[in-house]
């Protein structure tokens, strides 16, 4: 069996969210262990990974020396955090697994022409005072007014279409390597009419990004590990009710009633509609503690192309 774990932010700080090195290490080398027992039952394992904060640091930065030098372009940050923590994911999963680990930087490729990048609307970064957003606005970000909060970059947040390296990862796969690809959702990249690939500032989604690279290597599962061991209907409410085993038709409908916030659960709702629309065997959304449970259809919420109850 080939499964793809989807590890989000919370995986990559502490549990009070702090992501100082130690702090990344050690909630890495807790991720490990659990993708250690998925893969003991001799799955061939892909990682991905969220990078929210440590890009969300590397923007400070860009904003503190932005007098001195010039800023990094988000898709280099995305580049530098695959980087980074492909690096302590492969210290943590050798360590674990005691098979051969290979950590890629990998791209994702987006359309030039998505409705994204005429309308920036994703928010990244911290708020900023008018004076020291004006420094970046100079260097050709946009900045948003949010009142009384202050100043916020947007970027574009486009559909992804291709993970240009899912050959390599499906190459180490057979060769036996564990893979961790696609952190962030992917550097993201577009391609010009003359075939010449480059980088675009934008952020990608990375549970999307997830359920696309699953379907190019043919994995018979996505697993995306989160902070909660299931998804919810009717979140906050006396009504709320955690959803075991259910059909990707049923899951679609109740994400058209408006069951799924855009910036939390909505994401991976739809990344499991799509992996399992488009071919998968299974896709299963649970809390990183209960993951080999949840990839043997034994907790979390386990999405399937039919209904099973």
């Amino acid at each position: 069996m080939r499964i793809l774990v989807a590890l989000g932010g919370n995986a990559m700080t502490s549990p009070d969210g702090l992501a100082r090195p130690e702090d990344q290490i050690a909630a890495v080398q807790r991720a490990a262990r659990r993708i250690a027992e998925v893969a003991a039952a001799g799955a061939e394992v892909v990682v991905t990974h969220g990078n929210g904060p440590q890009v969300g640091n590397l923007l400070v930065k860009n904003e503190l020396a932005a007098t001195v030098v010039p800023p990094v372009p988000l898709d280099w940050c995305g580049a530098q955090t695959q980087g980074t923590i492909g690096f302590i994911l492969l210290n943590a999963l050798e360590q674990q697994l005691r098979k051969p680990v290979a950590a890629l930087v990998s791209r994702t490729r987006v359309d030039p022409d998505d409705p994204g990048f005429a309308h920036p609307s994703k928010p990244v970064g911290r708020y900023l005072p008018w004076d020291e957003a004006q420094v970046m606005i100079d260097h050709g970000q946009v900045w948003q007014d949010r009142g009384d909060r202050g100043w916020r970059r947007v970027v574009a947040s486009p559909e992804p279409v291709e993970v240009l390296d899912a050959p390599a990862v499906a190459a180490l796969l057979s060769a036996g390597f564990v893979v961790v690809a696609s952190g962030g959702g992917g550097v993201p990249v577009v391609r010009d009419p003359d075939g010449t690939l480059r980088g675009v500032e934008a952020v990608i989604d990375k549970d999307l990004s997830a359920a696309l690279l699953g379907q190019a290597i043919q994995a018979s599962v996505l697993a995306i590990a989160t902070d909660v061991d299931a998804v919810t209907v009717d979140w906050g409410t006396p009504r709320a009710r955690p959803l075991g085993a259910v059909g990707v038709g049923e899951l679609r409908g109740l994400a058209a009633e408006g069951h799924f916030a855009d910036g939390s659960m909505g994401p991976k709702v739809e990344a499991a509609c799509r992996f399992v629309e488009r071919g998968g065997e299974r896709a299963v959304i649970c809390s990183l503690d209960r993951i080999a449970e949840a990839v043997a259809g034994r907790a979390g919420t386990v999405v399937t192309a039919k209904d099973e109850r």
